[in-house]
C-alpha cells in the first residue's frame, strides 16, 4: 500500500525493509515496542505515534541504504535527532522507519582560519561548542533544547542568539543528504557565497525531513566576543517593554540577545531555577563585543530603557552568572508547566515585524485572559518573534476549545500584520492548516510539485509540513 494514500504500511512491506536491512545493520534495527515508542513522541502537545522499527546508522551509507529499501518497498521513513522537535515532526503517523541519528555524531574538522567546521548530523549543538572551547570560535543558534544539528537544519531553528547572529538558514554552508530514492546529494560549497543554480542547501533546510534526510552539514563559527555582559530590566508593563526593545533597534545598538518574559514567566522561572528576580516584564539583555562596545551598548540601552519606565537594572559580567540567567531563560517552558503540576503544554510561536510585535503581544495577553487559561508569554522579541506556553488539562473540553480558540486568533492576527504563523518551531502536525492561510494557492502548489517531484511515492516524513 503506497505511503502517500493515507493508510497504514503493510506489514508485509515493513518486514521486507527490515529483512534488507538486517544484513547491513545487523541489531541497529529493532522493532521492540519500547524503542519504537520512545521514537514516536516529541516535547509537542501532539499525541505520540511509534514507527514500526527504528535504524541505528553509522554512516551516509547505510542511511541510503535504509531509504533505498523504503523506497523500493513504498514505507514511509522519518528522521530523528534528540525528539526535541516542538510540532510533531518525528510522530509516525503512518508508521514506517524511523531513522535515529544519534550515532552520526563525528565533529569531522574544525577549520579555525575558514570559521566553520563539518559535522554529522547527530552532533549537538552543546557537544560541537564543548569541542570547540579552546579555538575562540563558538557555535551561535540556541534554541532551548540541545538539539542535534541535523534536526535544527531541518525546522531551521532559531534562539536568543539570533537577533546577532542569525538563525540556522544563515549559518549551514552547505549539506550532505539521503533524497527520497536513495542517492547522496552534497549541496554548496564552504565558500561564502556562490551563484552557481539552485540553492539546494536552503531548500533542505526547514524541508523537516520531507525532501531528504541530512546527513552531514558545514556550519559557520562565530569568533568568542572579547567582552560579554549580561543584565536584566523591570518594567510595569509588557508594552513599555517592547517599545524599548523597538527604540534599541531603531537606534542600531548591536544587541546580542533581546528577550522578554511577561510577569507570569518570571513567576514561573523564579520556581523552577530558585531565583527572586521581580515578578514583573522583565527583558533579559546582552552585549558582545570590546570592552568599550560593550559598556557604551550597555550605557545606551539602559538610557533607552529608562525612556520607557526600565528599572532594577542587574547585571552580570562573571561568566557563571551569565549562564545562570541564560539556563533559566531557556527553562521558561518546563517552568511553565510547573505552574499546573500533572497538566499538559502546548507551545506556541508566531514572528511578526518588529513595528507590529507590541500590539500582537498586547492581543495575545487580552487574549489569554477572556479565554481564562494560564499561558505565560515569553520570546526573542529582538526579531519579533514570541511563544505562549498552554498551561491545560487535556481532559477539559473547554479549556481545549480554549486553546484552539487562541491558537486561531494569534495567527490570524500574525499573518495580518505580515507575519508568520511560526517564527522557529516549524510547521510538523501542529500548523499544517494555515499553510495556505500563509503561503496561498500558488506558494503551496509550488511546494507540493517540488514534494511530487523529490518524492513521487511520499515516502519521506508523510503528512509533515504540506
Amino acid at each position: 500500500m503506497a505511503a502517500d494514500s493515507g493508510q497504514a504500511t503493510q506489514p508485509e512491506a515493513i518486514a521486507a525493509v527490515i529483512a534488507t536491512l538486517e544484513p547491513v545493520l545487523g541489531t541497529r534495527v529493532t522493532t521492540n515496542g519500547a524503542v519504537c515508542e520512545q521514537h514516536g513522541h516529541d516535547e509537542s502537545w501532539h499525541h505520540p505515534a511509534a514507527p514500526d522499527a527504528v535504524c541505528f546508522p553509522e554512516t551516509t551509507d547505510e542511511v541510503a541504504a535504509i531509504v533505498q529499501a523504503c523506497s523500493r518497498h513504498r514505507v514511509p521513513v522519518l528522521a530523528y535527532g534528540v525528539g526535541t522537535s516542538i510540532e510533531g515532526q518525528i510522530i509516525a503517523e503512518r508508521g514506517g522507519i524511523c531513522v535515529d541519528m544519534s550515532r552520526m555524531n563525528a565533529i569531522r574538522a574544525v577549520r579555525a582560519q575558514d570559521m566553520d567546521a563539518t559535522v554529522e548530523a547527530g552532533v549537538t549543538r552543546n557537544r560541537l561548542n564543548a569541542h570547540l572551547r579552546d579555538t575562540g570560535l563558538f557555535f551561535s543558534v540556541d534554541p532551548g533544547a540541545d538539539a542535534s544539528l541535523g534536526g535544527m537544519a531541518s525546522t531551521r531553528a532559531s534562539g536568543t542568539n539570533t537577533v546577532r547572529y542569525g538563525t540556522m538558514a544563515d549559518n549551514v554552508r552547505s549539506l550532505t543528504a539521503v533524497m527520497p530514492d536513495g542517492s547522496i546529494v552534497r549541496t554548496g560549497a564552504r565558500a561564502k557565497k556562490s551563484a552557481a543554480g539552485y540553492d539546494l542547501t536552503h531548500l533542505l533546510i526547514g524541508a523537516e525531513g520531507t525532501l531528504g534526510i541530512i546527513t552531514e552539514l558545514v556550519v559557520r563559527l562565530h569568533g568568542l566576543p572579547e567582552a560579554v555582559s549580561a543584565a536584566t530590566v523591570v518594567f510595569e508593563d509588557v508594552a513599555d517593554a517592547v517599545d524599548a526593545v523597538i527604540a534599541s533597534i531603531q537606534y542600531g545598538l548591536p544587541m546580542a540577545r533581546i528577550e522578554l518574559l511577561d510577569g507570569l514567566s518570571m513567576h514561573a522561572v523564579n520556581r523552577h531555577s530558585g531565583l527572586a528576580h521581580p515578578e514583573k516584564p522583565t527583558l533579559f539583555l546582552e552585549f558582545h563585543g570590546t570592552r568599550a562596545g560593550v559598556a557604551e551598548q550597555a550605557t545606551i540601552m539602559g538610557e533607552l530603557c529608562a525612556e520607557f519606565g526600565g528599572s532594577d537594572f542587574a547585571w552580570a559580567t562573571r561568566e557563571e552568572d551569565r549562564s545562570a540567567l541564560w539556563a533559566a531563560r531557556h527553562s521558561a517552558a518546563y517552568a511553565a508547566k510547573q505552574l499546573r503540576p500533572g497538566k499538559e503544554f502546548h507551545a506556541t510561536d508566531i514572528c511578526v515585524p518588529i513595528s507590529r510585535l507590541a500590539e500582537s503581544i498586547e492581543a495575545a495577553r487580552a487574549d489569554v485572559v477572556e479565554l481564562g487559561l494560564t499561558a505565560p508569554l515569553f520570546g526573542h522579541v529582538g526579531d519579533g518573534n514570541f511563544h505562549l506556553v498552554v498551561v491545560v488539562d487535556r481532559h477539559d473540553a473547554a479549556e481545549i476549545d480554549a486553546l484552539e480558540t487562541l491558537n486561531e486568533r494569534l495567527i490570524a492576527r500574525a499573518l495580518a500584520a505580515e507575519g508568520t504563523c511560526t517564527g522557529e518551531h516549524g510547521i510538523g502536525l501542529g500548523k499544517r492548516a494555515y499553510m495556505r492561510a500563509e503561503h496561498g494557492d500558488a506558494g503551496l502548489a509550488v511546494m507540493r510539485a517540488i514534494k511530487a517531484a523529490l518524492d513521487p511515492h511520499g515516502i519521506m516524513n508523510p503528512g509533515k509540513l504540506i
